[in-house]
């Protein structure tokens, strides 16, 4: 771990092929994130926010530039590595939970520790009591399809948290939910904030959500405004 910002990226370009066209998603992002900070990130439909987000995690490589994480340099590690570091240092929370249906709550926010090879034991009591932090220690043993859409929201974060990353990445965390569960969400997320200090990027349209962020980012066109 690093004694710097959590993220340090620079000069970051993504470029995609299309009908033989080359079309420039990000142009030239530079980006430092303090240990500890609420991030939003804002802008219109293609500015190039979950791109951005995507190469932060180390789901997607840039055409060029630097990414910095917790001390790695991410744009180098290979598919491996990758995988290790995203199970490592990064949790994701996305507009859609993608929680397995067969499995309960509990089992869903078990699973991160399981493919790390952390005992089950260790994981069910891991799992418990963040399950309790985001308001659903009622709600252990039912699946998904048993919850609302803001408990599986929640479900989904604290599988992103379960294992004490130093960096949440979210896209769009309530972009699918109504204003009252969407708020709902919020408030687990700042909870969880407060409890464990972790690093938030939230990628977002919400404009109260993006309020309550220490900072908010924007981008136009592949780019930061004013940077």
């Amino acid at each position: 771990m690093s004694d710097g910002p959590i993220i340090e990226a620079a000069d970051l370009h993504k470029s995609f092929a299309l009908n033989h066209e080359r079309i420039d998603v990000l142009r030239g992002v530079d980006m430092r994130v303090a240990r500890g900070e609420i991030v939003a990130i804002v802008g219109a439909s293609g500015a190039g926010k979950s791109t951005l987000l995507h190469l932060l995690g180390g789901l997607d490589r840039p055409t060029s530039g630097r990414i910095m994480v917790d001390g790695v340099q991410v744009d180098r590690l290979r598919e491996r590595e990758l995988e290790a570091f995203r199970n490592r240092t990064v949790g994701f929370v996305f507009q859609f939970h993608h929680l397995l249906p067969e499995f309960t709550a509990l089992e869903n926010v078990m699973m991160p520790g399981l493919i790390r090879g952390v005992s089950q034991a260790e994981m069910r009591e891991r799992a418990r009591h963040i399950l309790d932090t985001v308001g659903l220690g009622a709600r252990l043993r039912h699946r998904p399809g048993e919850l609302s859409g803001g408990e599986q929201q929640r479900v989904a974060i604290a599988r992103a948290l379960v294992l004490a990353p130093p960096l949440v990445l979210a896209d769009e965390p309530t972009g699918n939910l109504d204003t009252h569960t969407g708020e709902e969400v919020m408030g687990a997320l700042k909870r969880l904030h407060q409890t464990h200090g972790t690093t938030f990027v939230i990628v977002t349209h919400n404009e109260k959500l993006a309020a309550e962020a220490d900072r908010v980012v924007r981008m136009v066109d592949g780019k930061i405004e004013g940077s």
